[in-house]
């Protein structure tokens, strides 16, 4: 479940395996066929995907889940934890508008990597903060900005984000792709997207 404290009022806004909402069709761009990706989780996709698909360059975000033990896993089996999947966003993009060092920065500041397995009310390892790189240039890049973040004194603790190899990448079922886009009058999407990305300074 993902809950939201707001004083002593706790709200479900959203439980694990038991959405009610149908399919609908995602209003990103399509992908550019054979454009390069990024992968990364940053905490519930709901907010990593709706942060990405507002940066220049960016030419698609699919919500899915990666690192894991299980085949063809589901958000309910996610949400038990014991998958070893995290809740990824991968990113397609035009290396002519935006590179993987830019991808970087806007991943460091979409969330906290200093925190295992929990970003926010959000708590479990499919929430952990991740890398997995689809090349070796991504693998250095990826090192060295956390390398350099760390001893950088940016944050107060240190970065605990994970750098590994990408591998298959399951889609999230259709709710989950666009969500925000296509949800913003629902609660988690009002209290907990909106006010992220107004803090990053991207439009509603």
């Amino acid at each position: 479940m993902r809950p939201l404290v707001l004083g002593t009022l706790a709200l479900a806004l959203t439980a694990c395996g038991s959405k009610t909402m149908t399919d609908l069709p995602a209003s990103q761009p399509s992908p550019v066929p054979g454009a390069p990706v990024a992968t990364f989780g940053a905490g519930c996709f709901w907010c990593v995907e709706a942060v990405f698909e507002r940066i220049e360059g960016v030419t698609g975000v699919e919500s899915g889940y990666m690192g894991g033990h299980v085949a063809d896993p589901t958000y309910r089996q996610v949400c038990e934890k014991d998958t070893g999947h995290a809740e990824v966003v991968q990113v397609t993009f035009d290396p002519d508008r935006v590179s993987f060092d830019v991808l970087l920065a806007w991943f460091w500041r979409l969330h906290d990597p200093t925190t295992l397995h929990r970003q926010g009310a959000d708590e479990g390892p499919q929430y952990r903060s991740a890398i997995f790189y689809h090349s070796e240039e991504q693998r250095r890049l990826a090192e060295a900005a956390r390398a350099e973040r760390d001893a950088s004194g940016e944050f107060d603790a240190p970065i605990v984000t994970e750098i590994s190899a990408a591998s298959t990448l399951y889609t999230a079922e259709g709710y989950h792709q666009d969500y925000y886009e296509l949800n913003k009058s629902q609660p988690y999407c009002r209290l907990v997207i909106a006010p992220k990305l107004d803090k990053l300074g991207l439009d509603e």
